[in-house]
């Protein structure tokens, strides 16, 4: 049995911050931090989506970040704050940026895009690591001596089970989650 996502939620309003914890409590584990000192304190390689509050009294959002970043934590990031953005957001190492208010829905949707595409990483990852292996593989050895492998074979079909599911989350993605994903930039198209 696998365990929910963990989410960090961190906002300096309480009330907003215990709101966006009982709006995610039903599908993921919510933690929740006040403080960019207590934030600090409270990630660790088990969570698995950061929402960020930009400004707090202490350490900021910006200074969070970049120590989440520091760390080398593999975790999603949402600067969520009612700081408009400047050319500053350039340099940032945020996987998606929100300007307050946002709404249960937008938080929702903001999360589950950010799991979908950490999981779309990580399978495109995999799918890389195996192509590579078995390329090394099938330029120095005989098709009898590949087909006769357990593992090569192993390999082979995490290979195939990689690919399906990195087709799947694509069509998942432009269907519905490619939208929530990028659900408030503007049309670039313009």
């Amino acid at each position: 049995m696998t365990s929910s996502p963990s989410i960090l939620v961190v906002e300096d309003e309480t009330e907003l911050a215990e709101l966006f914890a009982e709006w995610l409590s039903d599908e993921y584990d919510v933690r929740v931090a006040t403080t960019g000192e207590d934030a600090l304190d409270r990630v660790d390689e088990d969570v698995d989506v950061v929402l960020l509050d930009r400004l707090m009294p202490g350490v900021s959002g910006d200074e969070v970040l970049q120590t989440l970043r520091d760390r080398g934590l593999s975790v999603r990031v949402a600067m969520v704050t009612a700081v408009e953005p400047d050319f500053d957001v350039l340099e940032m190492g945020f996987d998606d940026y929100v300007v307050k208010p946002v709404f249960r829905e937008d938080i929702r949707r903001l999360v589950e895009g950010l799991l979908e595409r950490d999981e779309y990483d990580q399978r495109l990852s995999d799918l890389f690591a195996s192509a590579s292996k078995l390329a090394a593989l099938e330029s120095h050895k005989s098709s009898g001596e590949l087909e006769g492998n357990e593992e090569y074979l192993r390999l082979k079909a995490q290979f195939e089970r990689s690919r399906k599911r990195i087709e799947e989350l694509e069509s998942e993605m432009t269907e519905r989650d490619f939208d929530a994903v990028f659900y408030d930039l503007p049309d670039l198209g313009s």
